[in-house]
């Protein structure tokens, strides 16, 4: 009860937040490996509730109460993380990629460390020859969950807020281990300069 009550309210509370959107927007119904940091996880899903895209959101009970609350912004979910099941996410965004459908996901989640790029996404995108999009996540204001391991942002009534978007593609060897990791560092470096 208490869980669904919580849900309803972030529900009207999203209702109220304004996007300005800038950089290269990914398409709608192009396929493509759509990233932003944990701590904006509920503006960066909302500002792309209208994309054929899936979510990676962790197989935990808190994946599940964020899984709720996704079905209700039409965002349908894969469960899994870096940390539980990464081989079976890792698929499940693979074959949703080449369905034709986006994938969103926070590279540094469910548990951080904060801002560090996990690789999940970047080999996605490899594997698949996709797009990857950083998308910087700006809140005019907001609360901060200051205790938090990401520092968790929630935008507060009627808040702007502003989302910037840098394409990355893979332009070294599918085979070489530093390329990979270099293309990873890159995705790194970018969304935190962005952010």
């Amino acid at each position: 009860m208490i869980v669904s009550f919580g849900i309803g309210l972030l529900r009207l509370l999203a209702f109220t937040w304004r996007y300005v959107y800038s950089g290269e927007k990914p398409s709608v119904s192009d396929p493509s490996i759509i990233v932003f940091w944990h701590e904006h996880m509920l503006p960066g899903w909302h500002a792309h509730r209208n994309m054929i895209a899936k979510a990676l959101v962790s197989p935990s009970k808190d994946g599940e109460i964020l899984t709720r609350l996704l079905d209700g912004w039409g965002i349908q979910t894969i469960r899994g993380s870096s940390s539980q099941t990464g081989k079976e996410a890792l698929q499940g965004m693979t074959t949703c990629l080449k369905s034709g459908m986006s994938i969103l996901l926070t590279p540094d989640g469910p548990r951080g460390p904060r801002q560090t790029f996990k690789a999940g996404a970047a080999i996605a995108s490899i594997r698949t020859s996709l797009p990857l999009f950083l998308v910087c996540i700006e809140v005019e204001h907001c609360y901060i969950f200051k205790k938090s391991w990401d520092r968790f942002k929630l935008p507060l009534p009627y808040s702007t807020i502003r989302i910037t978007y840098t394409k990355m593609m893979f332009e070294g060897d599918s085979e070489s281990q530093d390329d990979i990791s270099t293309f990873i560092a890159d995705c790194e470096l970018k969304l935190r300069e962005e952010h």
